[in-house]
């Protein structure tokens, strides 16, 4: 239980830029923090609906709440996914070969392709809240829990990169695999019950979330932080464009 503990709170400091209560780090912990993700993505989610009804209470104008709502996820993980986002873009669209994407994708200079695809997402996010009267809330705060269920799932089972810290994290460990399945599913089912067709944005994101992971993977020889970033990035993209733009 202590390992659980410490592995939720290794997860808050390392994946929220909100100060954590409890800044400790137990390597034996690892696994258990990998498995803490989607936890850390309810305050995302919780925190990133809860400004979207404030916008929607108090008729802010729909420019300035629109671009708060697509930079928010981002901002509450410090960037740290849009980072990897960024990483990879720049690494596949090099073309090049394999050891130059891996060389590039570790390079801490941001390339043409980084900026260009990085500014594209943002304008489509934006305008993606902008012609949103108002997205539906609860599947909105479940997005980044299905993303990072997906997210830890991927850590724990596909091969890594050889330099990737998530080398360590790949384990045989059933407990942190069904409280992982038990989180993701708990977060694609509630929204069907609640808020019926809606719903579908959580398995969007889940699907997109593989579809760019296991791409990504291909590309650059093995699963990382940076590609789990890429792929959570466009995977709350794909949900929330469901929540705000299918009437």
């Amino acid at each position: 239980m202590k390992n659980w503990i410490y592995g939720f709170f290794m997860a808050w400091g390392m994946f929220l830029s909100i100060p954590c209560p409890f800044p400790k780090w137990r390597e034996e912990a690892r696994t258990q923090m990998t498995a803490c993700l989607p936890l850390v993505g309810g305050i995302v989610g919780g925190l990133w609906a809860l400004l979207a009804w404030g916008a929607q209470a108090l008729e802010c104008p729909q420019g300035p709440a629109s671009l708060v709502l697509a930079f928010f996820p981002w901002l509450c993980t410090g960037f740290i996914h849009l980072d990897g986002f960024m990483d990879v873009c720049d690494a596949v669209l090099s073309r090049r070969d394999l050891p130059e994407r891996q060389r590039i994708l570790k390079d801490s200079h941001c390339g043409a392709f980084a900026v260009i695809c990085v500014c594209l997402l943002t304008l489509a996010q934006w305008v993606m809240f902008f012609s949103a009267k108002k997205p539906a809330l609860l599947p909105l705060a479940m997005l980044p829990v299905v993303t990072r269920g997906c997210a830890g799932l991927a850590v724990l089972s596909l091969r890594p990169m050889q330099s990737s810290q998530y080398a360590k994290a790949r384990t045989k460990s059933v407990s942190a695999r069904v409280v992982l399945s038990i989180l993701l599913t708990a977060a694609l089912a509630l929204p069907f019950v609640i808020d019926d067709w809606r719903g579908l944005a959580g398995l969007a994101a889940a699907g997109v979330y593989w579809l760019a992971a296991l791409s990504a993977k291909r590309q650059l020889g093995g699963m990382s932080g940076d590609v789990s970033g890429f792929a959570l990035c466009l995977a709350e993209f794909a949900g929330a464009a469901i929540l705000c733009l299918w009437r």
